[in-house]
């Protein structure tokens, strides 16, 4: 959007009557009008000045302002009043918009008292009941029909949506081995998939496949043999029998309050309201952005967006699209964006803000973004995860590496709607970050991931700080394979500590706390709480040299502690933990070649209360495992926490695990802290 001639006009004569005066307030209002000089909180009596009305108007006035001011202009500041702001494109920052330093930066923010919400969504009006069909309403959406504008994601009274889906709750089943035909050949069973479905072309078939799940369309439906035929291929890597599917945007599959179905070809979108609505009265807004702000730097001049702040604001209603043929997600998401974008952005800050009612990710720091601070933030109802930070690509180039990031005291929660896999903080290619102080929970996939390599390649991924996260309701029962904590590769000075961790529960195998997986290496995990996950509380795949010290591991239902692979050399020093459980075996899958080393911990089984200890150690008595080398200064014995019923894991003074050596956990800190104690 070009600035007005009256814009221009405004900030010569501005500028030129105020060089002297440096901090630069503009405003923007639902009540503003771009052509004003936007220098005003609210419209003046006489309707000739006041402030802006929308935020790239405000974009250009701040351009023009420097252009005009130059260095006299040392802070610059936008301010959004409340209500909302249904933006019509992207809104972009680049190296011009960067602020001066840490103390004058360039700040976008929330007028003081006020809730502004950048809205990647159009109100949807004209609707009507339909007759014959109690809850029924329709309305026809002309650029819909026309092609311009199909949209997935609709929201009512400020809530999402549920496009048709099929079964409405719960899930259809594959019969038998996981599809890996090209493309896939789904067999089902006698009427889960009608053959009418394949003719409109947009009926897709959402799949769950152990860490990840595939969208694709039907493309023909056999209902003799019972094989629909999909758009796209199956990932190998990716499978799992009689796994998990359901049915999304069939046109008859709208047989549920809170159901919607647009119809591409008419541009008529249908909605089964739910109890009480009026369609004439609830707002009812679709989405049409995908990205709602992106801040990119230059990388051909080397010139990054520096000192930007973003505070206090809402970012929501975003979209998602599909790839012509569906797709096949290999893991975590990984190939969706962050709906608040940064590449080459250097000592910026998203403060205060909230990210709601989105498609993807919400927020991604990528290629090129160093010691950015994303903290005190609130995300919630996301078509993926909460943060991305790095990019999956490894880089040389020191301008275009990602480093040095802080995200801390934020609350990630709900997440996963449409892309299940996604993770709540997803740490990619980039090191020296810290994470700290956040609240993740009702996630589908894994809270935190760190890396991005399999195997024993060396990596930009280390010196990462994981600290003072609560952690909790990860998995929720519908994928596998994920953790609280998830690791990979080489991770040189990476420390996980201070994390509480409890109720990760998968929908078959790995449900776990800590899980260093596929190469983790050169990692330190010390004073975390586990307690109630399905599979185990720790669980390592196969690595090097890592270091458990001083964990409390509690009520784990399906085994304790799991390490998959035999290697030549150290797998991990377990050592100073506590082992508590009352169900499942102590050690499962494979401890065979004593590649590892474990001792000085406490063990205790409430099912041996009523007899004296007779542990097993993966198949062997006690006095065989200690004869390998192992326990050989463990106790077995309880370690009298205070009310572990309740998750309180203080211990009594008399506690044999004090005696032990034992360094009391310290959880009063733990999740997002008030605001004055943030540091």
């Amino acid at each position: 959007m070009k600035p007005s001639l009256v814009v221009l006009t405004a900030f010569v004569l501005l500028t030129h009557n105020s060089l002297t005066a440096k901090p630069l307030t503009l405003f923007v209002a639902t009540n503003g009008n771009d052509n004003w000089s936007g220098r005003l909180e609210k419209p003046a009596p006489d309707a000739r000045d006041g402030p802006l009305a929308m935020l790239p108007a405000a974009l250009n006035a701040a351009r023009l302002a420097r252009q005009q001011a130059g260095p006299d202009i040392d802070v610059l500041t936008i301010l959004l009043r409340g209500g909302t702001y249904h933006l019509a494109d992207t809104v972009k920052l680049s190296p011009e918009d960067s602020g001066t330093d840490e103390k004058h930066p360039f700040t976008i923010a929330a007028y003081p008292g006020e809730k502004p919400v950048l809205s990647g969504g159009r109100r949807i009006t004209g609707w009507k009941r339909v007759e014959g069909r109690p809850g029924l309403w329709q309305t026809e959406i002309p650029a819909a029909r026309e092609g311009k504008w199909y949209f997935r994601s609709l929201f009512v009274n400020g809530e999402r949506r549920q496009r048709a889906r099929t079964p409405n709750e719960g899930f259809f089943r594959i019969e038998g081995d996981s599809p890996q035909d090209k493309p896939v050949r789904l067999h089902f069973k006698p009427g889960d998939i009608k053959k009418e479905w394949a003719h409109p072309g947009d009926v897709e078939v959402i799949g769950l496949l152990a860490w990840a799940d595939f969208r694709m369309f039907i493309r023909a439906v056999d209902e003799v043999d019972c094989v629909a035929t999909l758009s796209t291929n199956a990932r190998p890597s990716n499978q799992e029998n009689n796994a998990r599917y359901y049915i999304e945007n069939a046109p008859d599959g709208i047989d549920a309050p809170g159901e919607w179905y647009l119809d591409r070809k008419t541009g008529v979108v249908t909605y089964f309201a739910k109890p009480g609505e009026d369609l004439t009265k609830a707002p009812a807004v679709a989405a049409q952005l995908q990205d709602l702000m992106v801040l990119q730097g230059d990388f051909s001049a080397k010139k990054p967006v520096r000192h930007v702040a973003l505070r206090g604001l809402t970012f929501a209603d975003t979209d998602w699209t599909m790839p012509a043929d569906g797709y096949a997600d290999t893991q975590a998401a990984v190939a969706v964006r962050g709906d608040l974008f940064a590449e080459g952005a250097v000592d910026c800050a998203v403060e205060d803000c909230t990210f709601t009612r989105l498609a993807g990710y919400a927020l991604e720091f990528g290629k090129g973004c160093q010691r950015n601070k994303i903290v005190g933030n609130e995300m919630f109802d996301l078509g993926a995860g909460g943060i991305r930070l790095g990019e999956p690509t490894k880089r040389d180039d020191p301008f275009e590496q990602n480093h040095d990031n802080v995200v801390a005291d934020n609350h990630i929660h709900d997440g996963g709607i449409v892309y299940p896999p996604a993770v709540g903080v997803l740490i990619l290619q980039s090191g020296q970050n810290r994470v700290a102080h956040n609240h993740l929970h009702h996630l589908y996939y894994t809270a935190i991931s760190v890396g991005w390599n399999w195997g024993y390649q060396e990596t930009p991924c280390r010196e990462n700080i994981i600290e003072f996260n609560h952690l909790h309701d990860i998995g929720q029962f519908m994928l596998s394979d994920m953790a609280g904590v998830y690791t990979l590769g080489i991770q040189k000075g990476t420390v996980i500590r201070n994390n509480l961790i409890h109720d990760v529960n998968s929908f078959t195998y790995g449900g776990w706390g800590l899980y260093p997986d596929e190469g983790s290496t050169d990692i330190v995990l010390e004073n975390n709480v586990v307690y109630r996950c399905k599979s185990a509380g720790f669980h390592q795949h196969y690595g090097k040299e890592n270091v458990v010290q001083n964990n409390i591991f509690a009520f784990n239902t399906e085994s304790q502690l799991i390490r998959t692979r035999d290697e030549p050399h150290i797998s991990f020093y377990f050592t100073n933990n506590i082992v508590l459980f009352d169900s499942g075996t102590l050690l499962a899958n494979s401890w065979k070649n004593d590649q590892f080393v474990i001792d000085r911990n406490l063990y205790w089984d409430t099912r041996w209360t009523a007899r004296p200890p007779n542990p097993q150690f993966s198949g062997a008595t006690l006095e065989q495992w200690k004869a390998r080398g192992h326990d050989r200064n463990s106790i077995f014995a309880n370690p009298s926490f205070l009310d572990v019923a309740r998750g309180d894991f203080r211990m009594y003074p008399n506690s044999p695990a004090l005696r032990m050596g034992f360094k009391p956990i310290d959880l009063s800190s733990v999740g997002v802290r008030p605001p004055g104690q943030r540091k």
